[in-house]
């Protein structure tokens, strides 16, 4: 009886403990909910504080938790689209005097960079000041930097400044060391999707491609510092080659940077330029918080609307998720802006370097249907490229950055024979009864037959076949003119638009005052409407309590990391690809 009433006893301690607990959680979650609905107020005399060394994505996440450790989940990435809307609004806030610029190494493609910088070089028309200071600066936190008026590092800091490098991994030791056999059919010397499993280096074509676009994002950003610093580009090339900033005396003395300091010191200059005495302290507003001040300005007016609809990461069959765009979902989006009356044009926004072909066919299809209706421009990311320029190539018009990676018109079908890892390694064999003599293709545990192999083979060539002709349709141009530029080539929006796979050159701006031309629409007589939806409270809850896996290998494995990415990404490669060649990363 005794041992009876210590378990009741138990029983209720642990139910006050849990509803306890579940009390402290409930208002935790109103406070979280509270302080998230109130808005921020400016007062005079502020400066904007923005520090961009965190991820930048197409898009934020309204996560009420922001700042409440494992509860953030992905909330502290930047959104583009929320960036560019908060300085346009800071440009024309009498509170704001100016901005302090944290930027060492962002976190995000030479495209979102861009647009970024376009940003800070529109807010600088209202003349106000943008002051950058870093401790240590990449290329891309200089690139941004450069448009600063003033530029400080610190004195025990250092400025990277070596060119830009692109680095591929590949995996065939590996793969022979397992036993493992990839079974490779592709269409386009430039395909180089697959090079990782079948070398141990880049291929002629491949490093010819990757020279080519490499070199021509490292152009178009030297041009921009040149003219952004006063400086030449022949010199800045110099310096990279003989390596010239070692230190940030180095970095003074070229006029990279305006002072060589530290973080008080800027303060101090801050202080004079705000008028505000020197024990005093300067008011500071982030961008997050000023995000959610109560002065923000409309996407438009008027009943008119241009649908803007956002899709980013791999391509795949079904559902979006979080960094994934599936075709279910883009199609839904395209399909009710088709339907509505009220939506005169739509921007197709694209960050994907691919995926599945016929998932890319399907959203193409979509978007075929939808020109029928009304005007349909493509805006190009960071990636555009093989599956995802497939899903652009039959928009109206097509708007890339000019550092954009596009093209890689290609398609290739990967397969792995693990026969001998299963029978080498492990013990395992198999065997099997088949009714008919192909009945067991394609497989995984045995050498496909020759005639397998052409059937492979064919049905790649007859989906590249397919992916050019609609190409060429799309950009109006011979079938063999398409072909000579396709070849699965990678190209840059700069190169893109020299040779016909693009219209304009401009970030998401230019793609939206393009579709409101093309529907005949005034400046400020349309309203933006952002597609698919915000992820609602509870939803975004849940993912916060899950957080951000990509994030958790990362910390978890370092430099490791990379190579899980890719088996996972294999696990989603089923049916033939459109992508581009494995995970380039420039740096």
């Amino acid at each position: 009886m005794l041992q009876f009433l210590k378990y009741v006893l138990a029983t209720i301690v642990g139910l006050l403990l849990f509803s306890f607990i579940g009390f402290l959680i409930l208002v935790g979650i109103g406070t979280a909910m509270s302080s998230s609905e109130k808005k921020t107020t400016v007062k005079e005399n502020t400066v904007l504080k923005i520090d961009l060394d965190k991820p930048i994505e197409e898009r934020s996440v309204d996560n009420p938790f922001n700042g409440f450790g494992p509860l953030s989940g992905s909330g502290d990435a930047i959104g583009l689209i929320e960036f560019k809307k908060t300085l346009k609004e800071a440009k024309d806030d009498k509170n704001i005097k100016g901005i302090y610029l944290q930027t060492e190494n962002p976190m995000a493609g030479w495209a979102s960079l861009e647009e970024v910088r376009k940003a800070l070089i529109d807010f600088k028309g209202s003349k106000k000041f943008v002051y950058a200071y870093a401790e240590t600066m990449t290329e891309k936190g200089y690139y941004l930097a450069s448009v600063a008026d003033k530029i400080y590092l610190n004195p025990a800091g250092d400025l990277e400044w070596n060119g830009l490098n692109a680095e591929l991994s590949f995996f065939k030791g590996t793969l022979d060391k397992l036993g493992i056999k990839p079974e490779i059919f592709k269409v386009g010397d430039f395909k180089s999707a697959v090079e990782p499993f079948i070398r141990e280096n880049m291929s002629d074509p491949n490093r010819l491609q990757v020279n080519s676009f490499l070199s021509s994002i490292n152009n178009h950003m030297l041009v921009g510092i040149a003219q952004s610093r006063g400086l030449r580009v022949d010199s800045l090339k110099r310096y990279a080659d003989e390596l010239t900033i070692q230190k940030p005396a180095d970095a003074l003395r070229t006029k990279l940077v305006t002072n060589v300091g530290y973080q008080d010191e800027l303060e101090n200059l801050i202080r004079k330029q705000l008028g505000v005495e020197e024990k005093k302290k300067i008011n500071y507003v982030s961008l997050q918080k000023y995000e959610n001040s109560e002065k923000k300005s409309d996407e438009g007016s008027g009943s008119n609307r241009i649908a803007v609809i956002i899709a980013s990461g791999d391509i795949h069959s079904g559902k979006s998720g979080d960094n994934s765009i599936g075709s279910e979902t883009i199609v839904e989006e395209i399909r009710k802006a088709r339907l509505d009356d009220k939506v005169k044009a739509i921007v197709l926004r694209v960050n994907s370097g691919g995926g599945s072909a016929l998932a890319s066919d399907v959203m193409y299809r979509e978007v075929q249907l939808a020109r029928k209706a009304k005007p349909v421009i493509g805006s190009m990311s960071d990636y555009a490229a093989s599956g995802g320029y497939y899903m652009l190539m039959g928009c109206d018009k097509i708007v890339a950055q000019p550092n954009t990676i596009t093209g890689s018109i290609g398609v290739f079908s990967l397969l792995f024979n693990t026969e001998n890892f299963f029978k080498d390694k492990l013990g395992v064999t198999y065997d099997r009864v088949k009714t008919n003599t192909n009945a067991d293709f394609p497989s995984a545990t045995h050498e496909m037959t020759p005639f397998q192999k052409q059937t492979m083979q064919r049905a790649t060539e007859r989906i590249y076949a397919e992916f050019t002709s609609k190409a060429a349709a799309g950009r109006k141009l011979p079938v063999d003119s398409l072909r000579a530029i396709a070849g699965g080539r990678v190209w840059t929006g700069t190169q893109g638009k020299a040779i016909g796979l693009v219209d304009q050159l401009g970030g998401l701006d230019e793609a939206v005052k393009l579709a409101a031309q093309s529907a005949k629409l005034k400046e400020g007589d349309f309203q933006l409407r952002y597609q698919p939806r915000k992820k609602e409270f509870f939803e975004q809850l849940m993912n916060s309590f899950g957080g951000n896996e990509e994030a958790k290998i990362q910390a978890q494995l370092g430099e490791l990391a990379p190579y899980v990415k890719y088996m996972k990404k294999l696990k989603t490669m089923e049916g033939i690809q459109m992508r581009l060649p494995f995970e380039i990363e420039i740096r």
